[in-house]
């Protein structure tokens, strides 16, 4: 056992949140920084060509490569579950879409945890310090932070005879998704800078990384937190890196009482560092022969995720990705479009044309969000189709289906078991079916009807509820955005992992400042309350 040096913050996980605190933190000199990552250097180029996440999900090189279980709603069906394993965590492979949420989101975290400092106001404020927008600075936005947010460097005719059909049916056309209420049509802003991705490793790390008091280790996976069982101090991590077990200590241990140790593993890796660790149900931690430190029944629970419905349809007399990507030429159009302009569609998101919708006239505010694609294919990952055709996915926004997220083995390289339970609530079912059908009214505008969209699926025999609900079964699929496994919350709230300060219930000196944190699920956001 080696013993290493001592710090003021050990921060578990390089990925949005963790990369922003290294930085942050270490805004201060007298402050020693440890970061600690699972994965490798960001150094692989397909992490910064935006389409080069085709490249990296599901590829060791970034990617924890999970699965979920076989799920009951989606008629058996496991899906790969992407979460980032290398300097940049999920922002190194994720779709790029610059994504804040919607007001009254924010206003349930306030109701969840009994705390005022979480309403919209104050995440706008946090938001415009960091942002470095494309357009001029005005109340929604700011100019020359780290994080740059820009316009997409491509359009598709299709996406914009879309975006025309989407306004013939009610929702009004938008320029900008990031105002508090995002109903409406557009494209997306993404997480760019000329062209290239924007991860937060480069965006906040690597400015970091030059200063003496922040140390980075990569390839270095977390064992569990060192926590004195009198005390309940956590005052260190124990990790593994080359085959050797190395415990570092933090500053908190000789008396100070402001070192501490931040888990920003995720919401699928903290769950795995807090159950190793003894903190979480004592039931489920007896049963693997781990000593319980703290018995907080919600770790790993209140499991929420976005789940995309996957619709495709055939279109005639214009051309999609589909078929320009499939001849040589074509191909080294795309390749030389990048290398001279870095535009094209290697410079696309997976998704460009968004809209906010809701699915019933009984919604009080946007409650479906599409995702549109001049693209289609049988699952991700596959080759594109040989027809043109374009891809409309849409997710339920707020959904009320809850799943876990467990260890079932104390080796830290096991994968857990996630198990989402999707459409396991009959809101959530009755919202998929009415989702559906939305984008079929979509399609069915004046807009597109030149070009005889034909919906390839999940197919026009599915027309009842029940048929609806089964096709959103089989054409559904994560689209990638975890949240709720260490949900802050009321302490009189007996599954609250986390006080509305994100520090562990119970136990000194541990924060958890990562998606796990959000007690109701957001858009993909990157939004903290320093330490």
């Amino acid at each position: 056992m080696t013993q290493a040096n001592t710090y003021d913050y050990i921060i578990i996980g390089t990925g949005s949140a963790g990369c922003m605190l290294a930085k942050r933190l270490t805004e201060n000199p007298a402050k020693k920084v440890l970061l600690i990552e699972a994965g490798k250097n960001d150094n692989y180029i397909w992490i910064h060509i935006p389409v080069g996440y085709l490249y990296c999900i599901d590829n060791p090189r970034a990617d924890w490569r999970f699965k979920t279980a076989n799920e009951k709603g989606l008629n058996g069906r496991s899906l790969l579950y992407p979460r980032g394993r290398v300097l940049g965590g999920c922002s190194s492979i994720n779709g790029m879409i610059y994504m804040r949420g919607q007001a009254g989101d924010y206003e349930s975290w306030v109701q969840a945890t009994g705390d005022d400092s979480w309403p919209w106001q104050n995440a706008l404020r946090r938001y415009k310090s960091f942002e470095d927008y494309h357009g001029a600075a005005n109340q929604w936005h700011s100019k020359g932070g780290e994080w740059t947010v820009s316009k997409q460097r491509l359009r598709w005719p299709i996406m914009d005879i879309f975006r025309e059909a989407a306004v013939q049916a009610g929702i009004p056309s938008s320029d900008d998704f990031n105002q508090g209420d995002n109903f409406g049509v557009g494209y997306f802003d993404v997480s760019q800078r000329k062209g290239w991705r924007l991860n937060t490793s480069k965006a906040f790390l690597r400015d970091a990384a030059k200063r003496p008091n922040l140390t980075v280790i990569t390839e270095a996976i977390v064992n569990k937190l060192l926590i004195d069982d009198a005390s309940k101090n956590c005052y260190g991590v124990q990790y593994i890196k080359d085959g050797k077990t190395v415990d570092v200590h933090c500053s908190n241990r000789n008396g100070n009482s402001q070192g501490e140790v931040i888990l920003s593993a995720g919401a699928i890796g903290s769950v795995q560092v807090l159950e190793r660790t003894g903190i979480g149900s004592a039931a489920h931690l007896n049963k693997l022969g781990i000593p319980v430190l703290a018995d907080l029944p919600g770790v790993g629970e209140n499991l929420q995720d976005h789940l995309q419905l996957r619709m495709v349809y055939k279109v005639n007399g214009i051309k999609t990705l589909n078929t320009k990507a499939t001849t040589l030429w074509g191909k080294m159009m795309i390749g030389l479009g990048y290398v001279l302009k870095r535009s094209g569609p290697m410079s696309m998101a997976p998704s460009q044309l968004g809209a906010f919708a809701y699915s019933s006239p009984e919604q009080k505010s946007a409650n479906v969000e599409y995702h549109v694609q001049p693209l289609s294919l049988e699952k991700f990952v596959e080759d594109l189709h040989s027809f043109n055709a374009f891809t409309a996915s849409v997710c339920n926004l707020r959904p009320t289906s809850r799943g876990s997220v467990h260890i079932n083995s104390r080796d830290p390289e096991a994968p857990p078991v996630i198990s989402p339970n999707y459409l396991s609530t009959d809101e959530d079912r009755k919202v998929a079916a009415e989702s559906l059908r939305l984008t079929r009214k979509i399609v069915e505008q004046a807009a597109l009807s030149p070009f005889t969209p034909e919906e390839y699926k999940p197919g026009m025999q599915y027309q009842t509820d029940a048929e609806l609900v089964k096709a959103a079964g089989d054409i559904g699929t994560t689209i990638f955005h975890p949240v709720g496994t260490c949900k802050m919350g009321h302490a009189d709230d007996p599954m609250a992992v986390l006080d509305s300060q994100l520090r562990v219930r119970g136990i000194h000196h541990l924060r958890v400042v990562d998606a796990s944190a959000m007690p109701t699920i957001l858009l993909p956001a990157i939004l903290l309350r320093r330490p």
